[in-house]
């Protein structure tokens, strides 16, 4: 399993990016896909997450109404889409795939055994 971040960059206070997570040789479709943000000295947090089988999602709340994830099967593409941003936004943030079938999203980091690269989210004027 291979999974390629894309779509960071940098962007004033109140504007909007669009994350992309490719993964290849994903195992299942009952394995969530997760995005995780870090800041300098702070660590790794759950951002959202999504079901391929049902597209059924989970937010942490600082994002909620301002963050959308979303799955493109035929494309095995998943996308963050991130309006209103601040400040506080500013990380690099990663896609990763569960490593075990779950009834709901998991928050933690150690659920997770396939991480991407990570791309750097800078929100600054």
């Amino acid at each position: 399993v291979q999974l390629q971040a894309s779509g960071g960059g940098l962007v004033q206070p109140g504007g909007s990016l669009r994350l992309s997570c490719t993964v290849s040789g994903r195992l299942s479709d009952y394995y969530g896909i997760g995005w995780f943000r870090q800041a300098p000295g702070a660590e790794r947090e759950f951002v959202a997450g999504i079901f391929w089988r049902d597209g059924s999602t989970g937010y942490t709340d600082s994002v909620k109404g301002r963050f959308t994830i979303s799955r493109d099967t035929a494309k095995n593409t998943v996308y963050l889409e991130m309006n209103s941003l601040k400040p506080e936004d500013t990380a690099v943030y990663y896609c990763a795939q569960q490593r075990r079938s779950t009834i709901a999203i998991q928050k933690s980091p150690s659920e997770y055994n396939y991480w991407g690269q990570g791309t750097q989210v800078t929100v600054s004027s």
